[in-house]
């Protein structure tokens, strides 16, 4: 069980989708030319910046990842706002104020549908029957993220070619549908999402080097892992030198929406003790609101105020460029 994507990598290995920062077309690149799949994270730009990274990488094998919008959740955003008055104040920072609810994504459509590319991914839902047959239309593979059986048996039915597993183990952003934060394990859910469809699995969660990988491909399980904690430290990634400190001083992960407004896995900080009990669901809402301070904190390297997605196994994360990652886990698979 394969796609034509699948079926061109030396090393099963997909390198995350992080938005925000930690993923650079250079180190998209630099996945793609080790023999892995890179990934083009294209939440949270605008449609040039989005049109220029993955033009810069259309060379290679890739991917590019977008997040579906979402309706309005109706929470009230005021209140929390005037919650964080005083971490406001502690950053010198004004609220944000929502920019896109829709990350432009019409647009960014659109441009796909102009400007193929092998795989597009799908991050908070899955695209429907009429995009996915517009995607295959121009040559493009289509994945879903999913991160319940229910959620992988929608994007199945609407045509998608394979399903991205993220078990809650994942740093970052939870692929739920619905905005919940369920914790059956990876390998639980892989079993359960392969009762509930065919389709090949791209497993994600935890998952840090080959040894880890290999389980689950012998078992039959996955067919291909998504990694990307285990790529933050890498010189290629983007990501800020506060939260590159952090991965290896910060003893624990935990999932919040006290930055964003959806359940994300991240490093344990001051903020998200604070916060994550009074956050409501409310994305990308508390996403803009936080942005300025988290934007302060970022550039004071203070920690304290900063969302630092990582996954459960971020102690692990190794400073080698991304090729050398790559190298060493394909040895591990016996690649």
């Amino acid at each position: 069980m394969t796609t034509p994507i699948l079926k061109q990598l030396r090393v099963p290995v997909v390198g995350a989708p992080m938005a925000g920062g930690p993923s650079t077309p250079e180190l998209a690149r630099a996945v793609s030319e080790a023999g892995g799949l890179g990934m083009i994270a294209g939440a949270l730009l605008t449609p040039e910046a989005f049109a220029a990274q993955i033009d810069s990488v259309r060379d290679l094998l890739f991917g590019v990842n977008l997040f579906l919008p979402e309706e309005p959740s109706g929470a009230d955003v005021a209140s929390y706002a005037e919650h964080l008055t005083s971490w406001f104040e502690r950053f010198d920072a004004e609220p944000g104020e929502l920019v896109r609810r829709d990350d432009f994504y019409a647009e960014k459509f659109a441009w796909l549908l102009a400007h193929p590319v092998p795989l597009v991914s799908s991050t908070f839902a899955t695209f429907d029957a009429d995009e996915v047959a517009q995607l295959h239309a121009v040559g493009t593979e289509v994945w879903a993220t999913v991160a319940t059986a229910s959620d992988a048996s929608v994007a199945t039915a609407n045509g998608v070619d394979a399903l991205v597993v993220q078990g809650p183990e994942a740093g970052g952003h939870r692929g739920t549908f619905d905005g919940s934060a369920p914790d059956e394990p990876l390998t639980e859910l892989l079993i359960a999402v392969r009762e509930t469809s065919d389709l090949p699995r791209i497993a994600a969660g935890g998952l840090m080097d080959g040894n880890d990988i290999a389980p689950l491909l012998d078992s039959g399980l996955a067919h291909a892992a998504q990694l990307g904690t285990a790529l933050l430290n890498t010189p290629e990634a983007g990501t800020k030198p506060v939260h590159r400190e952090q991965l290896t001083l910060a003893p624990d992960t935990a999932v919040t929406r006290a930055f964003s407004g959806r359940p994300a896995r991240g490093l344990v900080n001051e903020f998200m003790r604070e916060n994550s009990d009074v956050a409501p669901l409310a994305y990308p809402d508390l996403h803009y609101l936080t942005a300025p301070m988290r934007a302060k904190a970022a550039a004071a390297g203070d920690p304290s105020g900063l969302s630092m997605w990582a996954g459960t196994g971020h102690r692990r994360a190794q400073a080698k460029p991304a090729a050398e990652l790559i190298a060493e886990w394909a040895r591990q698979l016996g690649r």
